[in-house]
């Protein structure tokens, strides 16, 4: 598996609520509303947009990265009205080890209607599926209560605290550490299938 094979053109994933599509230029306008709104970025490795400028700078890196066939995010439309809500992707994609990191980011209008464990969930089995992953994880701030509800309505076990894992925020922040492996997440389709 190489990463040109996935990235070199990102495929478009469906969901019953979502279009998980490459992100566009046209894209900005929704992207600075979530972007730019605090509490959205406050449990983001990034700083918040303060700018259309900054927004449109943004997603000209990321049809850069998709332009050069290099990891970028999967852009969240929601499918009954059009708008783009969010994105999501897989960060430190590991090859030899197999393994990736899940991140998203959900507008705030859309908070609280499980779109952020739905795309993930299609994200997650194209990871295990297409990418020929064997584990996923994702982190969170240790406050941001609602992250760690989505990674457990995923399924992913708590494998506990990072502490002062990262700087962000101008300062250190704990991070909990949640995971998925292969073999768990398709016991709990195989669940879930009628």
């Amino acid at each position: 598996m190489k990463i040109e094979t996935i990235y070199g053109d990102l495929p478009t994933l469906e969901t019953d609520r979502l279009l998980l599509r490459k992100v566009r230029m046209d894209d900005a306008e929704d992207m600075f509303m979530y972007g730019s709104h605090p509490k959205v970025s406050k449990y983001t490795t990034w700083d918040r947009h303060e700018s259309i400028a900054h927004t449109k700078a943004f997603i000209q890196f990321v049809l850069s990265n998709y332009a050069n066939k290099q990891p970028a995010p999967w852009g969240i439309e929601h499918k009954a009205d059009g708008t783009f809500i969010g994105t999501i992707d897989f960060g430190m994609w590991q090859l030899h080890h197999k393994s990736a990191e899940l991140g998203y980011v959900i507008s705030q209008n859309y908070w609280g209607q499980g779109l952020a464990t739905e795309a993930a969930r299609e994200v997650i089995a194209f990871g295990f599926k297409k990418m020929d992953l064997v584990r996923i994880q994702a982190r969170c701030f240790i406050e941001n209560t609602a992250s760690a509800r989505v990674m457990e309505k995923l399924g992913m076990t708590y494998e506990g605290t990072l502490r002062k894992c990262w700087y962000l925020k101008e300062e250190h922040q704990d991070l909990k550490m949640y995971s998925i492996l292969k073999d768990e997440f398709f016991k709990q389709q195989h669940k879930l299938s009628p």
